[in-house]
This record gives structure tokens, sequence and C-alpha cells, in this order.
């Protein structure tokens, strides 16, 4: 009997890696086309093949032959289950593919063959070119012409950043003044966006006509962003705020201007760079190294880049830990001294990257939380988690159920009372006040079936809610489509309230927007881990897999555990804690290494 799952024209090494799980359709069909347009008959070879298209679903750039068994695919089970005997001898694998008609060997070779193999990585061609693209682009920066800056900068930067224990973030604003390259890495509350703000103000106080350019990877990040820098701009004295009036944050799709009909082109590229002098992007980890290298050729010379974000965060759902690779680097030295550049004091810096370490926002139990998850001690994590703070907790499943109905159910009858009062600050505030979050999109631990059970406790739970049909006061909604005529972008969440008895949206800037003109909205009463990037809300409940699932990582719980200001539950087991504190993503990529 033929079972319809499989593929019936895979064989060899592909189809026992088909077999258990570890190729998917995609990947066998990539392999044998590609064997087949280069006569190659080697099965290692198109086993290798597959395995690249995979790694590259996977999140990974390439396909690192020296530590293939340690990627994890669907299940860690799944690797286990292919027989020793099966995985092709190290030093023949590579032989086999330099040998190979449809590979590539080595960094500066001219490549015309679809894969690439440089030392024991294997890449697809095109995303080698983007690697190599965003490296070349990286280092002529770094190492560019470094600007003179004004006579009186230095007094300026003490005087905007007096309150900056450990002087990073002055160092890191020094830095952006004179060179074509700098990198703010931070987590949250680390004073990432009030240092941007300072920055451009400085900047636009001696260059008016400075043209700066805003951006983030969506639409709800730019969002963030502008909310963010204007609550940053209302800390400066009057007369460094007046100067930055009008600046507005968009995504980078926008910004590069996006061919509807092409996914990788766009308006503005090394033949028609983008105008503006200075151009900031905010949540670089959530950009992938695609759109990493469409940006970097399209970004003039002549211009500042500056480039923000948490390398600790979860990576682009794209292949390519970009911001992860860059910070982790080892850059060769800045041009000039040490401990000045351009004629100001930036302190001891040996490449662009600036970390900003001391945390404005979280000084209690979540901080302590996310430093011990981002250092990797599991031990203290947990020990801290069964401490009995009122800020973090860990609950099993069952424990859990009634505290989580109780907060879900208040902060919905919040939200109901005020969208039926007319007060949208508040009911958005409300909304904003809990949010339910899952590492699955399905499964027992998935967003589906947790949106399921929580829809049920309100409609028990809560006097008339539901009943007015599709489009009911206080239903939670998240886009799931760009409409950019609109103005919405994948991950905006807004709330239905009835004006004039019809149905409207509103979202967090105050717009509103008629549900029958959206597409792909969503209700919202749980959501994955990755969609939540970008916001943030008052506390979290984090329904954690099995210990044993693929996706739980520590970047995945640090982004989750930094979501909340004030209150953090995760609900589920120590032993998934722990396993996702000592899984740190892997990605492969030699970006880090090649800088």
């Amino acid at each position: 009997m033929i079972d319809a799952a499989m593929s019936v024209s895979a064989t060899g090494l592909l189809r026992r890696f088909h077999e258990v799980g570890v190729l998917g359709w995609a990947d066998l069909h990539a392999a044998q086309q590609l064997c087949h347009l280069y006569d190659e008959r080697d099965e290692s070879v198109a086993l290798a093949l597959a395995l690249t298209v995979r790694a590259l679903r996977g999140g990974s750039v390439c396909l690192d032959l020296s530590a293939v068994r340690e990627l994890a695919f669907e299940t860690e089970e799944t690797l286990e289950q292919v027989p020793d005997e099966l995985w092709p001898e190290p030093a023949s694998w590579h032989d086999k593919l330099t040998a190979s008609p449809a590979v590539t060997t080595g960094a500066d070779a001219f490549g015309s063959r679809p894969l690439r193999l440089v030392g024991q990585l294997l890449y697809l061609e095109r995303y080698w070119r983007a690697e190599e693209s965003v490296r070349v682009q990286l280092l002529r920066r770094q190492a560019g012409l470094v600007r003179d800056a004004p006579p009186e900068a230095n007094a300026r930067l003490d005087a905007l950043f007096s309150r900056d224990p450990g002087g990073w973030q002055r160092t890191a604003a020094a830095l952006s003044l004179v060179s074509p390259l700098t990198v703010i890495a931070g987590g949250p509350g680390t004073g990432k966006t009030a240092t941007i703000a300072r920055l451009l103000s400085l900047l636009l106080s001696e260059e008016p006509g400075l043209r700066i350019a805003l951006a983030a990877p969506t639409g709800k990040a730019a969002a963030r962003m502008d909310q963010a820098l204007q609550e940053a701009i209302a800390g400066l004295p009057s007369e460094w705020e007046s100067t930055l009036t009008g600046l507005s944050a968009q995504t980078l799709h926008r910004l590069l201007g996006w061919i509807p009909e092409s996914r990788s082109r766009f308006r503005h590229n090394a033949d028609n760079p983008l105008p503006h002098d200075v151009v900031v992007v905010d949540e670089l980890s959530m950009v992938s190294l695609s759109l990493m290298a469409r940006l970097m050729e399209a970004v003039r010379p002549s211009a500042r880049l500056i480039l923000v974000g948490d390398p600790d965060q979860l990576a682009s759902v794209e292949a390519g830990p970009v911001l992860a690779d860059i910070v982790a680097a080892n850059w060769p030295s800045l041009p000039g001294a040490a401990v000045s550049l351009g004629g100001l004091a930036i302190g001891r810096l040996s490449g662009p990257v600036v970390q900003l370490r001391h945390n404005h926002r979280f000084d209690g139990a979540i901080g302590d939380l996310a430093s011990f998850v981002r250092a990797g001690d599991a031990d203290s994590a947990v020990g801290l988690l069964r401490s009995g703070s009122d800020q973090v907790s860990l609950s099993s499943v069952s424990e859990a159920g009634a505290a989580l109905k109780d907060r879900v159910v208040t902060a919905a009858r919040t939200v109901d009372w005020a969208a039926r009062a007319g007060e949208v600050g508040e009911a958005l505030a409300a909304l904003d006040s809990h949010r339910l979050l899952c590492a699955h999109r399905r499964g027992p631990f998935g967003v589906a079936g947790w949106a399921r059970r929580v829809e049920k406790w309100l409609r028990d739970d809560v006097p008339g809610f539901g009943l007015e049909g599709e489009w009911y006061t206080g239903r939670p909604v998240m886009i799931s489509r760009n409409s950019a005529e609109l103005g919405l972008y994948n991950g905006d969440t807004g709330l239905v309230m009835i004006r004039n008895g019809q149905p409207r949206v509103y979202f967090g800037d105050g717009r509103s927007v008629s549900p029958f003109l959206l597409e792909g909205a969503q209700t919202v009463f749980a959501m994955t881990v990755h969609k939540a990037q970008g916001s943030q809300f008052t506390s979290v409940s984090v329904v954690l897999p099995e210990a044993d699932s693929p996706i739980l990582s520590r970047e995945l719980l640090y982004t989750a555990i930094t979501r909340a200001s004030e209150r953090v539950t995760l609900i589920g087991t120590e032993e998934a804690v722990r396993r996702a504190i000592q899984r740190p993503a892997r990605r492969a990529s030699g970006l880090r290494e090649r800088i």
C-alpha cells in the first residue's frame, strides 16, 4: 500500500531522511531538481542540498557540515531516529561536495552554480551573496570616513546624558555623531530609544535641514518606535524637544519602496539610494539577512546608519540571526584612537557596537529573571520563580487555571465597560493590561486551543459578551496581512467598538477603521511570542510547551519575559524552563566569523 504522505520519487538517503521526518516535500523537490539540472548522481550530495534548504526554513543561512547533527528540525527525536550509518562520513562528504558540478567552492571564486561551499558551510548561492554583501558593506562603513564633531559637542553630550550610569548611552550617541555606522544593542528598558531621541535632537540642532529616516521591520514595531520616541522626547528640555517634531517611523519595506510584484526588489538600491542623511533602524533582531542586504545597499555611503535592537531576542522568522552576529563579531579596531573619535570622547570601543547594560525599567524580579535567562543560569532562574515573588512565578497548567481565568476575565470586563462607554484610550489600555502568550500556533500548548478556552471564559463570565454578531463590542483584533493603504500592518492590534450603530476597529494611534475594510483580521485572545515582539504589556502569562519542543529556546523565553512591565506568569514545567534556558537558538551563519 502506498503512503500518500510519502514521496514516491525519493530514493536512497533522501527517502530515508524523508521517512523519519527530517526532510519535507519542499526540501526533496529542490534537491531532486538541482541534481537533475546539474547531472549530480551522488546521493550524499543530494542529501546535503536538501538539508541546506531545510536549514533555511529553520532560520539558518547555511548548512554547517561540521555540526549538521546538532540542528533541530521538527523534533529532537527526529534526528535521533536517523541511524548513525546513514550519515555520510564528514571528510568524504566534503570532498564530494567540492567535486560537485552544482557547487562553487571557496569565498573568492566566481559563482554561477546554485550552491557554494566555504569551509564547512554550504550555502544556496543567493544567500551567500546576501551575507557577503552585508559583510562587505558593514566593514566598509566601519572603516569609513570619520566626521569631525563641533567644538561644543562634548559639553552638549554631557548635558544631555547627565543621568547615564556607566556612560554607555553617551558613548553610543557620540559614536553616532561622527561614525558612518553605529550599532546600539540592549534589552528593554536600557534606554535605546532615549539615546536615539537625544542624539537626533543634537544632530538637528547642529544641522536643522538634516534628512532623517526612522524605520522598523514591521508596522507594529514602527508604531511602538513612534510611541517610545514620543515618550523619550517628552523627557527632553524644551529647547531640544522642539527639534524632533514631525519625525515618524515607517516599515523598512515602505522606506525602501517595496515593489508589490517582487519579494526581494525595492525602488531604492545601490543605483537609486535613499536620500536620507541619517537612517535609524529599530528592532534589528527581527530583520532577516535578505532584507538587511537590501537595506545596506540602499543607504548612501555618506549617510549615518544607526542600527538598534536586542540581540538576545528571537531572531527573524526568516533566515539569518543578523543582529546577534553583528554584536558577537570580533570587529576590527575603529580608525583613530581607542578613546576618542572625531574630537569626541567615546570610551574604549574596538568596533561600532555599543551595548547598553543598565536597566531603567526592570528594577525587580522581572529584570533579574531576564538576566538569568540571558546568562544561561537555569538554577538561579528556577530559584527566583519558586521564591514566592509577586512579579514572577511558575505554575503548572492545572495550578494556573483559576488565577489565569481571573486575570483574563478582569481585563476583559474593563475592556468591555470602557468600550461601551466610548472610552477608547481606557479600553485599549485595559486590552494591553494582560496578554496570554504561547510558543506554538496549534496543539495543546498553542494559540488556537487557548484562544477557544479564553473565549468560553469570557462568554460565561462577562455579561453580554459577544452577543452583537461577528464584530461585537470589545473584540480584540490583530491584523495578519499588510494593508499599506490603511496604514495597517501584520501584527497591529485593535479593538472593536460600536459607534452610531456601526462597528469600528480602533488602534493605539487613535485611528479607527471599518472592519469590513480589513483583510486577514483575527481575534486575538492569545498570541504567539513571535507576534508579541515589539509590544509591551502590563502583565503576561506564558504557556510553555513540553520540554522536548524544538521551538523552545533561550531567546523565546527571554522575549516572552521581557514583554511584561509588572508581572510574568510562566505556565508549564520546571523541566521546560530549564531546557529553554540551556538551549540557545542554533542558527548556522558565516557572518559572525567573517566580519
